[in-house]
């Protein structure tokens, strides 16, 4: 099961480019291992009303749009955000 999961990783990975501009955003490609590989992008960091930390508004729906670009293109990724303003798309397969 690993070397079918590797194999997949490497086919999906030649269609990867190294960076995405959606809608003014430039997502990086970080690629730790066959497991951690992501688009990542930095925004400022702002709060919601209970004061946790959330992305810009506008960098949100552009990792959603780059969420949907890249499961149209046949791969498995969710968006997330993490903390300091950073948006992730991670590939999943």
């Amino acid at each position: 099961m690993i070397f079918t999961k590797t194999i997949t990783m490497q086919i999906n990975k030649m269609k990867l480019r190294e960076n995405i501009t959606v809608n003014g955003w430039d997502f990086e490609l970080v690629e730790n291992d066959l497991d951690d590989v992501f688009y990542q992008c930095k925004g400022e960091v702002m709060y919601d009303d209970e004061h946790d930390e959330v992305p810009e508004p506008s960098l949100w729906r552009a990792a959603e749009e780059l969420e949907a670009i890249l499961t149209e293109d046949g791969l498995k990724v969710y968006a997330g955000h993490s903390e300091k303003g950073w948006v992730e798309v991670t590939l999943t397969n």
